[in-house]
């Protein structure tokens, strides 16, 4: 598996799928996830397969999903699923999560998304990661969400997947802030979870909600 770098600040290009496509594969599809690091919640993948040849002013906005703005990625949520030719996403609890452990979710989210796909898709580009359980030609791309169209389609998805549905469990769990900051580990968070202690949805497992049980 690649090492993961620092993420770079790049345009994503259709280099690798270009590749792919003088290779005679048409349904390719990028695939990434949001919520690995989160301390609540779960970790959510999509799995998208754009046209080879489609033209839109949209197409040159995409970016990695971490360098947009909330509107810039929910304008773009709407248009990559209008455009694509199929998009799946698979949403892994905090209770597999501390079951299974981070990167084995994280693999069956993506593997969930991947299923969900029609039609099926006849190659994967995957940001960073393999999935040894899915039998199909796949390549693991380090910073895959900067560099590969495709999977930086894929980042938007997954991420506004993901912060929808953490902004209704915040009204389900009130007094976290999860509407604000999605599960992650700010300073706010982690003063709530000493003030109220976990809930249900935070991921047992992880150090910062360990040591809020011990205390």
């Amino acid at each position: 598996m690649p090492s993961k770098n620092s993420t770079v600040s790049l345009k994503p290009s259709l280099a690798e799928e270009k590749k792919l496509m003088a290779q005679g594969y048409r349904l390719i599809a990028g695939i990434d996830e949001a919520g690995r690091g989160a301390l609540a919640g779960p970790v959510v993948a999509a799995a998208v397969i754009m046209p080879c040849h489609t033209k839109a002013p949209w197409l040159n906005q995409v970016r990695d999903s971490k360098q947009l703005s909330p509107a810039k990625r929910e304008y773009l949520f709407h248009n990559i699923q209008e455009t694509a030719i199929s998009v799946g996403t698979g949403m892994v609890p905090a209770e597999i999560i501390d079951a299974q452990g981070i990167i084995r979710a994280t693999r069956l989210a993506m593997k969930l998304a991947v299923n969900q796909l029609s039609p099926p898709p006849q190659s994967l580009l995957i940001d960073y990661m393999l999935l040894p359980d899915v039998s199909l030609p796949q390549k693991g791309i380090t910073n895959g969400d900067s560099l590969c169209f495709s999977i930086a389609c894929a980042s938007i998805i997954a991420k506004v997947t993901r912060d929808h549905f953490i902004i209704q469990l915040d009204s389900v769990y009130p007094g976290y802030g999860l509407a604000k900051h999605k599960g992650y580990g700010t300073k706010e968070h982690l003063s709530c979870l000493c003030q109220l202690g976990p809930s249900p949805i935070h991921r047992q497992s992880f150090r910062p909600i360990k040591e809020t049980t011990k205390r």
